[in-house]
């Protein structure tokens, strides 16, 4: 009973903060909202006894992803934000939006789900997989985020050649 009382708070957790990234006009309420269901998400996590992965969800995305986000706003003009306006294909990508949900339910209503016995996986088996098997990958994900990073810093830099980069 407890267990299902912190998935139902994780959930809605997930889906409060994903419903706030998605209506705020503020984006960096957007931020703070996506903050919110990676936390719910790691919440999850925890749930399936997926230690790990919920600790890798609040360091690696609650923490550096939402940091690198906030510290590319930090960087923007406001004059940027100033000039974006409601896009006129929203229809489109709600009719999108919808068909995606659909599949999705037609996935979940279709796949049956094993419901044996719950058990964690061992940190020894887990960290000797990490770093035999997936080393790589997590390199190419840090790069991935460098080169985000980087990008971002490049498209809010004045383009005026009289700009000499002091704050005003």
């Amino acid at each position: 009973m407890a267990s299902l009382v912190f998935f139902y708070i994780a959930a809605a957790l997930v889906l409060g903060g994903a419903i706030t990234v998605v209506m705020t006009r503020n984006i960096v309420y957007a931020a703070f909202g996506l903050l919110a269901s990676l936390m719910g998400v790691a919440a999850l996590f925890l749930l399936t006894f997926a230690e790990f992965l919920a600790l890798v969800q609040v360091l690696i995305y609650g923490g550096a992803v939402v940091i690198v986000i906030i510290f590319a706003l930090m960087l923007t003009r406001m004059d940027d934000f100033r000039q974006i306006s409601d896009h006129k294909g929203w229809p489109m990508g709600a009719v999108a939006a919808l068909a995606v949900f659909g599949l999705m339910v037609a996935a979940i209503v279709r796949t049956s789900v094993n419901t044996g016995p719950r058990e964690g996986v061992s940190f020894t088996v887990m960290g000797e997989s990490l770093f035999r098997d997936w080393a790589v990958p997590f390199e190419i994900a840090s790069l991935v985020l460098l080169i985000a990073l980087i990008g971002a810093v490049v498209m809010v830099r004045r383009s005026d050649p009289d700009d000499d980069g002091s704050p005003n």
